[in-house]
Protein backbone atom coordinates (compact mmCIF):
# COMPACT_ATOMS: atom_id res chain seq x y z
CA UNK A 1 0.00 0.00 0.00
CA UNK A 2 1.35 3.62 -1.02
CA UNK A 3 1.88 6.17 1.70
CA UNK A 4 -0.92 8.33 0.06
CA UNK A 5 -3.27 5.35 0.61
CA UNK A 6 -2.32 4.60 4.21
CA UNK A 7 -2.79 8.35 5.11
CA UNK A 8 -6.08 7.94 3.59
CA UNK A 9 -6.61 5.04 5.95
CA UNK A 10 -5.43 7.28 8.71
CA UNK A 11 -8.05 9.92 8.12
CA UNK A 12 -11.09 7.05 7.44
CA UNK A 13 -10.14 5.74 11.29
CA UNK A 14 -9.80 9.47 12.27
CA UNK A 15 -13.31 10.12 11.22
CA UNK A 16 -15.04 7.33 12.18
CA UNK A 17 -13.97 7.53 15.61
CA UNK A 18 -14.44 11.47 16.11
CA UNK A 19 -17.11 11.47 13.75
CA UNK A 20 -18.96 8.94 13.64
CA UNK A 21 -17.92 6.99 17.18
CA UNK A 22 -16.35 3.95 15.90
CA UNK A 23 -15.11 1.81 18.72
CA UNK A 24 -14.04 -1.12 16.87
CA UNK A 25 -10.95 -1.62 14.57
CA UNK A 26 -10.79 -0.36 10.88
CA UNK A 27 -8.37 -1.97 8.69
CA UNK A 28 -8.04 -1.88 4.59
CA UNK A 29 -10.18 -5.45 4.22
CA UNK A 30 -12.88 -3.97 5.87
CA UNK A 31 -16.76 -3.41 4.51
CA UNK A 32 -17.82 -0.22 4.56
CA UNK A 33 -21.34 -1.46 4.83
CA UNK A 34 -21.06 -4.40 6.54
CA UNK A 35 -17.73 -4.46 8.81
CA UNK A 36 -17.85 -0.59 9.63
CA UNK A 37 -21.80 -0.74 9.84
CA UNK A 38 -22.01 2.31 7.92
CA UNK A 39 -25.51 4.15 6.66
CA UNK A 40 -26.13 6.48 3.63
CA UNK A 41 -25.08 9.04 6.38
CA UNK A 42 -22.26 7.53 7.62
CA UNK A 43 -20.92 7.12 4.21
CA UNK A 44 -21.61 10.98 3.73
CA UNK A 45 -19.69 12.25 6.78
CA UNK A 46 -16.89 9.98 5.42
CA UNK A 47 -16.42 10.85 1.77
CA UNK A 48 -17.02 14.54 2.91
CA UNK A 49 -14.19 14.38 5.52
CA UNK A 50 -11.85 13.26 3.13
CA UNK A 51 -12.86 15.36 0.24
CA UNK A 52 -11.76 18.33 2.67
CA UNK A 53 -8.56 16.40 4.15
CA UNK A 54 -7.13 15.50 0.83
CA UNK A 55 -9.00 18.24 -1.58
CA UNK A 56 -10.53 16.10 -3.55
CA UNK A 57 -14.10 15.78 -5.34
CA UNK A 58 -15.79 12.42 -4.95
CA UNK A 59 -18.57 11.90 -7.43
CA UNK A 60 -21.82 9.08 -6.81
CA UNK A 61 -19.98 7.03 -9.83
CA UNK A 62 -16.82 6.59 -7.68
CA UNK A 63 -18.70 5.01 -5.08
CA UNK A 64 -20.01 2.21 -7.02
CA UNK A 65 -17.04 0.23 -7.19
CA UNK A 66 -16.11 1.29 -3.54
CA UNK A 67 -16.87 -1.24 -0.88
CA UNK A 68 -13.67 -1.41 1.57
CA UNK A 69 -11.88 0.80 2.73
CA UNK A 70 -8.96 0.17 0.54
CA UNK A 71 -10.95 0.61 -2.51
CA UNK A 72 -11.63 3.80 -0.98
CA UNK A 73 -7.89 4.78 0.12
CA UNK A 74 -7.17 3.70 -3.51
CA UNK A 75 -10.16 6.37 -5.52
CA UNK A 76 -8.71 8.81 -2.96
CA UNK A 77 -5.28 8.41 -3.99
CA UNK A 78 -6.37 8.27 -7.34
CA UNK A 79 -8.09 11.77 -7.11
CA UNK A 80 -5.45 13.43 -5.67
CA UNK A 81 -3.19 12.36 -8.64
CA UNK A 82 -5.71 13.54 -11.38
CA UNK A 83 -5.80 17.25 -8.71
CA UNK A 84 -3.40 19.82 -10.46
CA UNK A 85 -1.07 20.18 -7.64
CA UNK A 86 -2.17 24.29 -7.33
CA UNK A 87 -5.87 23.45 -6.34
CA UNK A 88 -4.41 21.30 -3.50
Amino acid sequence: MAELERDVVAEVRRILGEELDWKGAVEPSHDLLKDLQLDSLGLTVLAVGLENRFRVKLSEEDAAGVTTVADLARLVSRRVAETPEERR
